[in-house]
């Protein structure tokens, strides 16, 4: 099952993920949808949010990413906050924390435990370079690996787990 059907504490992953960028103060939000996207269509809420379709979704979240950042190239947006779906232990507080530092020229990310989570905040001058080196499941992460990322602790307001597996849910969302 695509995860963004996922239904955690009775909401659909997707739907949750989105809701939690707006309301961390994120506008445009941008849902990229593959799996199942027709379904997705149908079963979740995605009010007020822009989606854009990844065909080649089952290549991993590279293609996603390239997807959402090539939809808000028209936009003025200074920089993409990216958060996968599958990551409920992020709440508002966390976007909002990582998304204080929004510039162009930024790339910064929360922390988990010390070590570099989502949210990842892109700056607009970054998005050719993360797109040109998103492949497979990396998506950013070769990118940011040879830069300097700022890391913003999110320890106290999120968790930076997500949801491989059904025992998974049993996780508290924040």
């Amino acid at each position: 099952m695509p995860k963004a059907l996922v239904e955690h504490q009775g909401s659909l992953l997707v739907d949750r993920a989105a809701r939690v960028l707006a309301e961390g103060g994120c506008d445009p939000v941008v849902v990229v949808l593959g799996a199942a996207a027709e379904e997705v269509r149908e079963r979740a809420e995605l009010a007020g949010v822009t989606t854009a379709y990844n065909p080649e979704w089952s290549t991993g979240m590279g293609s996603s990413l390239r997807t959402g950042l090539e939809a808000l190239r028209d936009s003025d947006a200074p920089a993409a906050l990216i958060l996968p779906v599958d990551m409920p232990g992020i709440g508002p507080e966390a976007v909002r924390r990582v998304a204080a530092l929004t510039a162009p020229d930024v790339l910064a990310a929360a922390s988990h435990d010390g070590r570099r989570s989502h949210p990842v905040l892109l700056g607009r001058e970054h998005w050719t370079g993360a797109a040109a080196s998103a492949t497979g499941d990396a998506g950013a992460r070769d990118y940011l690996r040879k830069r300097t990322v700022t890391m913003v602790s999110c320890d106290d307001i999120s968790e930076g787990f997500d949801v491989d597996r059904p025992e998974d849910l049993g996780r508290p969302a924040t």
